[in-house]
């Protein structure tokens, strides 16, 4: 009954996504002044779970393997940055770059509350109360 709850794993892949896209903000803010870096974005997490209505419940061995799927689950993609590079050709601002680790934060917290929430929700449920 309570072996695969879903919300659970949803609430793990956001906390990835978020993750993901800090160490992605992280890069780009190390390379702000490195001539030519073309900064890296996440794709949305909404697109991810968008894709899941389609995937199989295969399990990769590798990165790349089945597609991009990750224990079954649909990774994010990275999008290069080609907007408004700067004279020296860097596609990275800092100003962006804090924007997007400040979001990606509050990605992570808001994944940590529905994982929070959940397993209020199942405490109760188990003990009744």
């Amino acid at each position: 009954m309570f072996a695969d709850l879903g919300i659970f794993k949803m609430s793990s892949m956001m906390a990835s996504h978020a993750g993901r896209r800090q160490a992605l903000a992280a890069q780009n803010m190390a390379n702000v002044d490195t001539p030519g870096y073309r900064g890296k974005r996440l794709s949305a997490f909404s697109d991810v779970t968008k894709s899941l209505e389609y995937s199989r419940p295969l399990k990769a061995t590798r990165e790349g393997h089945l597609h991009g799927l990750s224990d079954g689950v649909p990774m994010a993609q990275i999008i290069e940055m080609k907007d408004n590079p700067a004279p020296d050709g860097n596609t990275v601002s800092a100003e962006t770059e804090l924007l997007e680790s400040i979001n990606a934060e509050r990605e992570h917290t808001r994944a940590l509350a529905v994982y929070k929430s959940a397993l209020n929700i199942l405490h109760k449920t188990i003990s009744g109360r």
